[in-house]
């Protein structure tokens, strides 16, 4: 704990946040094994416990230092870092992780593709051997951020005459390659903050592959895992988030209160504490070990509490509550649900049950990975990919 603390005030000392440029000290964060505390020496950790990293935030905000905009880059954090961290080389680690944490390379993930989905092992996008390349071809759909990404998580199909979950492979995709075609899509919003990803021969050396060929869905699965609970996870202070948002509406409009809305209100208020509290616990299990299946429940609950407060807040607001002044094509690098209208809150939440997992794949995953309950008949489980009815 002394040694932490000792190595955040050189830190400070040496490049003092009032003086240094932002990305100068956000090298010197990584370097110094102050980014992420539990990764390993020289790939901006120390090999130290999860739980130091609260410690090392806290002194840094204190002193003014800036911070790497980790919602801007939530998709290389929460998913990709982790990945490349268990199945990456040595070379890829140094390579991507650094640019990563510090903002400089922005990331993407394709995974979903228009028929697959919920079903992710259903996959088509092709990758094929050439040489020291692979050759990818296909489409990929719901692609946060793609307009911004310099790198992308991909899973393709490499081999289509085994079962489907046998025969993928993951790499990392160069999203500047003449082969990668983005395409903003509209959402109810008005804005495109997602995009469908043409690959038409795109081209990805064979060191960009991480793990091994046909190991792709063990691989996805890491990047699933830390997907769900960077989504419902994040820390949250108490009235955090949606709740405090809906909670200041009702403050804010004594005339518009009754008693069924009060109820509700505490209701999901209640929820959202005990939420909070869980993703509390859950950070705490992640200090001794890798995220399990219980992030699925915390996306789940956030999903269903973002719509729920949403809807209970337009309903406050009356026809105020319809006003969305925003409706336009833009194309945000992140969303925004606090500083918006209610109208934009109430209608972006809808999609909070489909991104990330949809709410009824997570069910599943919680019934047969947590409560242990029979598994639903699948019929394609042994028939290969190619075989298989599309």
């Amino acid at each position: 704990m002394t040694d932490l603390r000792d190595r955040v005030a050189a830190l400070l000392a040496e490049h003092d946040p009032a003086t240094t440029d932002r990305l100068d000290f956000l090298r010197a964060r990584f370097d110094a094994g102050l980014a992420w505390v539990h990764f390993p020496e020289g790939l901006g950790g120390l090999g130290a416990p999860r739980g130091d990293q609260e410690i090392v935030d806290a002194a840094l905000v204190a002193a003014g230092a800036p911070d790497n905009n980790p919602r801007r880059i939530g998709i290389g954090l929460g998913m990709a870092a982790p990945t490349i961290l268990a199945f990456g080389t040595d070379e890829q680690r140094r390579r991507f992780l650094r640019p990563l944490w510090t903002g400089e390379e922005v990331w993407c993930q394709l995974f979903s593709e228009p028929g697959a989905g919920s079903d992710l092992a259903a996959l088509g996008t092709r990758a094929r051997r050439d040489g020291d390349d692979w050759v990818v071809t296909g489409q990929k759909v719901w692609t946060s951020t793609a307009h911004t990404a310099r790198w992308a998580i991909l899973v393709a199909r490499t081999d289509p005459d085994v079962p489907k979950h046998a025969g993928m492979t993951y790499f990392v995709c160069d999203m500047t390659d003449p082969g990668v075609e983005v395409r903003p899509l509209r959402q109810i919003t008005g804005e495109a903050e997602f995009n469908e990803v043409f690959l038409t021969d795109a081209r990805i050396p064979d060191a960009h592959r991480l793990g091994a060929v046909g190991d792709g869905w063990r691989v996805a699965q890491t990047t699933l895992m830390n997907e769900w609970v960077a989504i419902g996870g994040r820390p949250m202070p108490r009235e955090g988030g949606m709740a405090g948002v809906v909670a200041e509406t009702w403050r804010a409009n004594p005339e518009r209160r009754t008693p069924e809305a009060h109820d509700r209100l505490l209701g999901l208020w209640v929820e959202s504490e005990a939420l909070r509290l869980a993703g509390i616990r859950l950070r705490q299990q992640l200090a001794v070990g890798s995220p399990g299946p219980e992030g699925s429940a915390m996306k789940l609950a956030f999903a269903r509490l973002s719509q729920a407060l949403s809807g209970l807040e337009v309903e406050l607001l009356a026809e105020d509550g319809l006003r969305y002044s925003d409706w336009a094509l833009t194309r945000p690098e992140l969303v925004d649900f606090t500083g918006r209208d209610a109208g934009y809150r109430y209608l972006r939440a809808k999609g909070n049950s489909i991104e990330g997992g949809t709410s009824e794949i997570l069910r599943n995953i919680i019934a047969e990975r947590i409560l242990g309950l029979p598994s639903e008949p699948r019929v394609d489980k042994d028939v290969p990919w190619k075989d298989l009815p599309r």
